[in-house]
């Protein structure tokens, strides 16, 4: 009796190990969408009172890439987006957020540039900002505003 009891959960238990075994196969991980958060975002406080960066780091958990296809914010009459390849910067319309990777922009390299500020941001002061996104849609980010000479612990 004992056999036959242990030969009933032979079956049930091979099918589940085997479910569990399969469902560890494909991308290796996340969801076949973009999973998206925004984090280390800042202004450093502009020098000019008609422009300003922005830097911030989109992390892409899903397993589909995403674009950031536009930036908005009240703050500024057009925010638009610049990124820097081999030391040469240029404004883009689109710049991709890889599947399981990483849209940063740092000093020195990708940015945001907001134009024609209508007040000048004050460290200590947040500066709204919205980011649109193919996929993803739109998402809100508060982004403080940090001393002019500001370097953040991430490197960027």
């Amino acid at each position: 009796m004992r056999h036959l009891a242990v030969r009933h959960l032979a079956v049930p238990v091979a099918v589940l190990a085997g479910a569990l075994l399969l469902g560890g196969c494909g991308d290796g991980g996340g969801s076949g969408e973009p999973e998206l958060s925004i984090g280390s975002a800042y202004m450093p406080q502009p020098v000019s009172g008609s422009m300003a960066a922005g830097f911030l780091t989109v992390t892409n958990k899903g397993g589909a890439r995403d674009e950031l296809t536009s930036v908005t914010s009240d703050a500024a009459g057009d925010v638009t987006v610049h990124e820097t390849v081999g030391g040469s910067m240029r404004e883009v319309d689109r710049i991709e957020v890889p599947a399981h990777g990483r849209l940063v922009f740092e000093s020195g390299g990708n940015h945001l540039m907001f134009e024609n500020l209508k007040s000048r941001p004050r460290e200590g002061g947040k500066v709204s900002v919205t980011l649109h996104f193919a996929d993803s849609g739109a998402v809100t980010v508060e982004m403080p505003v940090r001393s002019a000479t500001y370097t953040p612990t991430t490197g960027h």
